[in-house]
């Protein structure tokens, strides 16, 4: 099976934010050879609820790294060291809303 994403990027259609924010992650995971995806914030509900204010929104090993602004820096380091934690296919961005 393959390794859930360490990377998940929220994003959304005409959002020049999100634009640079995927060329970063893109750039920055096929250097490390890690797992990303993105995700569209308007796709899903709960996300557009939880984020849509937010955009783009970067998580890495399950946890919010970022909004906005992604320091590539900050993201490579992140991901130079191990998860925390195991991590889960499961897992979406949408289930930190609803610890909240």
């Amino acid at each position: 099976m393959t390794p859930p994403s360490r990377v998940v990027l929220l994003t959304r259609s005409g959002c020049h934010l999100c634009v640079e924010a995927e060329v970063t992650v893109r750039r920055t995971c096929e250097d490390l050879d890690v797992a990303w995806q993105a995700m569209d914030v308007d796709a899903d509900e709960a996300l557009r609820a939880a984020f849509t204010a937010h955009v783009p929104v970067t998580f890495v090993d399950q946890e919010l790294l970022s909004y906005w602004f992604l320091d590539e820096t900050a993201l490579r380091a992140q991901l130079q060291q191990e998860p925390r934690r195991a991590l889960s296919h499961a897992w979406t961005p949408a289930a930190l809303s609803e610890m909240e």
